[in-house]
């Protein structure tokens, strides 16, 4: 299998971790690169932030060296400004720029940016092309099927943007108006590859290797787009890669190996943006570690409670006390933990 390419940049693999805004910071996105994600992408920036140069927005965008392409993804519905806001921040070390055009969240589609975009592939087209002239890097693209059920824009979308020169597009295979429910549609994944000649990546519902195999075979997709699915499990890229390439499975992670890489992505982001900020957003991280642990309930209360980087230690102790409780042997040792 040839490798996957964003125009001129190789891609190790072809399952990538997804953007999600509140989650995919730097310590996030350096834990799925190591675990053998394709490429990362920042959380979501505001176009006009941008152009008016708020360092707080900017502070999102560093980079940090973790051994995949890494994207920033921007947003907003004014072509030109999309443009501004790609030449403000060419200074920056990122290697591609995403553009958000899947968004659901009631505060971006009330401003017609986001996937309101989808009503309109004129102006999707016409955003991409203003984005690439003010910009040295290759530009992406990251859509959903449509707007609702009367509107499933996502082949016309597709065209329009890759006629204006973007080189890869992930489908997030939901409407709008399905915002996350349960169920994606294939198809619509299908149709899209069908219609352009760029990398197409499907998006929506991946949380086993099967879902990732799935999808390929049934869409005929280049790769895959991981989110949700790998917060707290950062080895599914690991078992998707090895089911897409045809190696044997990894060996599962041990207890200890998980509760090494929660303590390290929480220190990671102690040290970047320091406790205050840090450990409120902790709280949702470390919960997604929680799935498929006895007594994940109670565990997640503890998660809850966190506010200085020391609780970290107290909420890994109640992770094994509950492990040893149902009568699990959690101190098993045999993988190397987490670095």
């Amino acid at each position: 299998m040839e490798p996957l390419k964003l125009q001129n940049i190789p891609l190790p693999h072809r399952a990538v971790f997804g953007p999600m805004a509140g989650f995919t910071d730097a310590p996030c996105r350096r834990l799925m690169a190591q675990h053998g994600a394709g490429f990362t992408v920042s959380e979501m920036v505001s176009s006009r932030a941008l152009v008016y140069h708020d360092h707080k927005t900017v502070s999102l965008l560093k980079a940090q060296p973790n051994g995949a392409p890494y994207g920033v993804q921007i947003f907003g519905e004014v072509p030109e400004i999309m443009g501004e806001a790609a030449a403000a921040i060419e200074e920056y070390d990122f290697d591609f720029l995403d553009i958000n055009m899947g968004c659901p969240a009631p505060k971006i589609v009330s401003g017609g940016a986001g996937s309101k975009l989808m009503l309109d592939p004129d102006l999707c087209g016409k955003i991409v092309e203003q984005v690439l002239a003010h910009t040295s890097r290759p530009v992406t693209v990251k859509m959903r099927k449509g707007w609702d059920a009367d509107h499933i824009t996502a082949v016309e979308c597709a065209k329009a943007c890759e006629q204006a020169g973007a080189s890869l597009i992930a489908v997030h295979a939901r409407t709008r108006e399905q915002m996350y429910t349960p169920g994606i549609d294939l198809d619509i994944i299908a149709k899209v590859k069908d219609a352009v000649h760029v990398p197409v990546l499907g998006n929506g519902d991946i949380h086993t290797a099967e879902d990732a195999v799935t999808m390929v075979r049934e869409t005929g997709c280049d790769g895959v787009m991981i989110a949700r699915g790998a917060l707290g499990d950062p080895w599914l890229f690991e078992r998707v890669n090895a089911a897409l390439e045809g190696a044997p499975a990894p060996k599962e992670p041990n207890l200890q190996a998980r509760m090494n890489a929660l303590r390290r992505q929480v220190e990671e982001m102690v040290e970047q943006k320091g406790e205050f900020v840090a450990m409120p957003q902790a709280r949702a991280q470390t919960m997604h570690y929680m799935k498929g642990l006895k007594g994940a309930a109670s565990l997640r209360r503890y998660c809850c409670e966190l506010t200085h980087l020391e609780d970290i230690d107290r909420l890994i102790e109640a992770v094994f006390d509950q492990q040893r409780k149902a009568g699990l042997d959690p101190d098993d040792t045999r993988q190397i933990p987490f670095p």
